[in-house]
């Protein structure tokens, strides 16, 4: 096989693969590019809707935290397990008081929203997640995450993630192999130079929410989480066992139904025993004060059961990232454990950031603004994409045989036939439901093929018989 013969079988590899990642997951890419833009654009307004319920008394002194946690409880008629608080230690801002209620689903908790200073009952409704997330973004999470269909759609989210890195990487690669050697002027050319030049400005942010998008999803994030175990990458957690060791945490709490990306943030559990009482909250807080919990926000979690520790954590993920964490002896206020995000190993730390900007909470409003750009500009490309194929389309009844990604893959090398199939086989095994959309893919151009060519073969037949 010649060099040119060789380029051009790459060529017609890559262009194939490339169609079918734009015709049938590029729709599903713009829905999470689009509603990723909406979550990110949100949380300004999201304080404007629930400003009532966030804010309180500006000026005044802060009542014990076990009074404003009494009263969140009789919100609830006592009936409901206590999960966390996150007391209002910023001026104005309110304490939420937050429980497990069996009714809600998961990862969702009720809070009561109570001023420290008045102990007046500013709100109650749904959070969700350890970012704590309230009604408006969290239906717009759902959507972006599952398109409000429940698990069953987290394969959308899924679908996208686990394509987008291959599409950015083998458009890059058909550009450089196709490329024109001197500027040419029309419409094919206009709409392909706009494609490939967002190409290139987005691909650093393609292949960003491509890795963090797949910790999230529902099967390739499980072969994440055994990588990274396996690796040592796991983000460490307090140990919050009176007796024993600690279990590794999932710093996925946050976005997806089995696993949220949040430091020691466990997901609601059936009610437990515990011996914690309500006025401890306070004498915990100052515990972990003095043990170096410094950040303005951060959340109290009370023992599950007598064998276990109160965690204080701190949950601000803005630049410079606050989540150090300390377990406390609820009968001797003795901190038994402690993680501080300065000793995390460094692939913890960039799963740490790397979430977090993809939340748009790392940089704050430049962060946002950033993701807003991003989301648009690929919703720009995906569209001039679709544009470009449609100039580009074949006429109707054309005689040319449809080429497959089978073909395509035929006419490689031996040495490059062995090196696609292996590549294949790994990617799907590590990522299920690229493997089965893959199998999908050449299964629709080899009915394409069939029935291209049943047509191309009849006249010949019947011009036969007379």
């Amino acid at each position: 096989m010649t060099t040119c013969t060789s380029r051009a079988a790459w060529v017609n590899l890559l262009r194939r693969l490339h169609f079918y990642i734009g015709l049938f997951v590029g729709p599903f890419i713009f829905i999470a590019a689009l509603s990723g833009t909406l979550y990110v654009a949100t949380p300004q307004l999201e304080s404007a809707l629930y400003h009532d319920a966030l804010y309180g008394s500006v000026t005044g002194e802060r009542q014990p935290l076990a009074e404003q946690v009494a009263v969140a409880e009789k919100v609830t008629g006592g009936t409901l397990r206590l999960h966390a608080v996150r007391p209002g230690l910023i001026d104005g801002e309110t304490t939420r008081v937050m429980f497990a209620d069996p009714q809600l689903g998961v990862s969702e908790n009720r809070a009561i929203f109570i001023d420290p200073v008045t102990l007046a009952v500013k709100g109650d409704m749904t959070v969700y997640g350890t970012s704590g997330i309230l009604p408006l973004r969290q239906t717009i999470d759902y959507l972006h995450r599952s398109l409000l269909l429940g698990d069953i759609g987290r394969i959308y989210s899924e679908l996208a993630a686990s394509w987008m890195w291959i599409a950015a990487l083998g458009g890059i690669a058909l550009w450089w192999f196709t490329r024109p050697k001197r500027r040419i002027t029309n419409r094919v050319q206009n709409h392909r130079r706009l494609h490939v030049s967002l190409g290139w400005a987005l691909l650093a942010g393609m292949l960003l929410f491509s890795a963090t998008g797949l910790t999230w999803s529902q099967w390739a994030g499980g072969n994440v989480d055994k990588m990274r175990a396996a690796l040592g990458w796991m983000t460490p957690q307090v140990n919050t066992q009176l007796r024993g060791p600690a279990q590794p945490a999932d710093p996925h709490a946050e976005h997806h139904a089995h696993h949220e990306h949040h430091e020691g943030m466990a997901m609601p559990m059936p009610m437990a025993e515990s011996d914690a009482d309500s006025v401890q909250y306070d004498e915990v807080l100052q515990a972990a004060r003095q043990a170096g919990i410094d950040a303005s926000r951060l959340e109290i979690r009370p023992p599950r059961s007598a064998d276990m520790a109160w965690t204080v954590t701190e949950i601000d993920r803005s630049w410079p990232t606050q989540v150090d964490a300390v377990a406390i002896d609820g009968h001797t206020m003795m901190v038994i454990d402690q993680t501080h995000f300065a000793d995390f190993p460094l692939m913890a730390k960039l799963t740490r950031w790397g979430v977090d900007f993809h939340m748009g909470v790392l940089f704050g409003l430049p962060n946002q603004l950033a993701l807003i750009l991003f989301g648009g500009a690929l919703c720009v490309s995906i569209v001039v994409g679709y544009r470009l194929w449609w100039i580009r389309r074949p006429a109707q009844g054309g005689v040319s045989p449809v080429q497959t990604l089978v073909q395509s893959w035929l006419a490689l090398g031996g040495g490059g036939r062995l090196i696609t199939l292996v590549l294949a086989v790994l990617i799907g095994l590590a990522l299920p439901v690229l493997g089965i959309s893959l199998l999908l893919f050449i299964a629709i151009d080899i009915l394409r093929w069939r029935r291209a060519s049943a047509a191309r073969l009849q006249p010949e037949q019947e011009s036969g018989r007379l």
